[in-house]
């Protein structure tokens, strides 16, 4: 896997050099960088979105009882989960249109 991310900079290093402008090229590794870091973000929501999806469903199963509540604070806790990737890609966005860097 680290080669293939390797050699992909590689390849976008070389078509990035034939740009003559420092702009051009600082908006493109904007792109990039807004791509890969939203792309983290998502990864990492959908992962705590499963771990909470699955430790509701193992409480629920082992009190049914509770399962009202355990189901109200799995809400809350992907509404706080969904927050922070929103965010990220509000910092993504921030970075392509009002880019800070030019």
């Amino acid at each position: 896997m680290k080669k293939i991310v390797l050699l992909m900079l590689a390849i976008a290093g070389f078509a990035f050099a034939a740009e003559a402008e420092a702009g051009e090229m600082l908006k493109a590794y904007s792109v990039v960088a807004a791509g890969v870091g939203l792309g983290l973000a998502a990864l990492g929501g959908a992962i705590g979105m499963g771990n909470t999806a699955a430790a509701t469903i193992a409480g629920t199963a082992r009190n049914p009882g509770l399962g009202g509540k355990l189901m109200t604070t799995m809400f809350i806790a992907l509404a706080m989960i969904e927050a922070q990737v929103i965010y990220a890609l509000v910092i993504a966005m921030i970075a392509l249109y009002a880019n800070p860097f030019m």
